[in-house]
């Protein structure tokens, strides 16, 4: 199989290899994608179309929205596809260009993360310079860098983990093309690969958790120097949804990437079914859906549609 790519097809073994389980499998995991969708398309179009919420925090959440719809997408559509057929050969260049949109969009996501925790700890600690240090321009910026490295990360660790002769088995025990279950296929001279990968991902998934720890971390002291009992426990509801989303993610990233290949189980794929298909499902509902100014501007939207149609029936009558 070595040195001829083009032919390499492999056998994803999937989520579960008991045929009474696909289906009701299929049937949770196609919802769990269509309230994916419909959650972060919901949160961008009403972000754009909401002037209230054209603050460099919407601004954040509408790109991370895109990139969880993205990552989402990636993964959801082969695996419901796999979940329902036999056949489930994937081919090499299918295969790695999964595993390249998937690490370019897993890495933006940690960086936005990152930024978001950024923008909070701007607001709440410095809310006088909180206009002039994250303006429109460094908001740009900062987006553009984000998805600038995610770009760079993709392509080095595509072709360290691509880039190695296959062989052996070609049976990859998983539902998608993710790095670790890829490297077990290539031939044992990889340690370089490996280390240069680790590497990459250390940088993405340890050196963004540590910008929002330590800006939580700021924001908590800050908080907790209020005076206002009712401004710290707005503070902390805030602070605790967007941590709970966090150790999620990142919970199940470190179980994922931050431990030897030798030490992986099958528990894996547990850890990749929540940051891959269900914590894109739920950061609409935990970074948008329970804060005010999202419901105030869901509640107004309504009141003008609802505004729209009685006036759109009273001219309708008359006529």
């Amino acid at each position: 199989m070595a040195g001829n790519h083009t032919q390499i097809e492999f056998i994803l073994l999937g989520i579960t290899d008991r045929p009474c389980a696909q289906t009701p499998l299929f049937v949770l995991f196609l919802l769990i994608y269509i309230v994916t969708l419909v959650g972060n398309v919901g949160i961008i179009t009403l972000v754009r179309v909401s002037p209230s919420l054209h603050t460099p925090m919407y601004f954040f959440l509408t790109h991370f929205a895109f990139t969880d719809i993205c990552y989402s997408t990636v993964i959801s559509p082969r695996m419901l596809a796999d979940l329902l057929s036999e056949d489930k050969t994937i081919s090499f260049t299918a295969c790695m260009m999964q595993f390249l949109t998937f690490v370019f969009f897993g890495s933006a996501e940690c960086h936005l993360l990152a930024m978001m925790a950024y923008d909070r700890h701007v607001a709440i600690c410095q809310p006088l310079l909180y206009v002039t240090i994250i303006s429109s321009r460094v908001c740009w910026q900062l987006v553009a860098s984000s998805y600038l490295f995610a770009f760079l990360s993709a392509i080095i660790c595509t072709l360290y983990t691509f880039g190695g002769s296959f062989c052996g088995s070609n049976h990859m025990n998983h539902f998608f093309c993710d790095v670790v279950p890829v490297l077990k296929l290539v031939c044992p001279d990889n340690h370089s690969s490996e280390m240069i990968i680790f590497a990459f991902l250390t940088i993405n998934v340890v050196g963004t958790s540590m910008v929002i720890f330590l800006s939580y971390i700021s924001i908590i002291r800050t908080v907790l120097r209020m005076c206002s009992a009712e401004s710290k426990a707005r503070a902390f509801h805030t602070c605790g949804s967007h941590l709970m989303a966090l150790s999620l993610f990142f919970g199940t990233a470190f179980f994922m990437y931050l431990q030897p290949p030798s030490s992986h189980r099958s528990l894996d794929k547990v850890a990749s079914i929540i940051y891959t298909v269900v914590t894109p499902m739920l950061n609409p509902f935990i970074y948008s859906l329970r804060n005010k100014e999202v419901k105030g501007a869901l509640i107004k939207i309504r009141r003008r549609f609802l505004n729209h149609w009685q006036h759109g029936k009273v001219v309708s009558s008359r006529t």
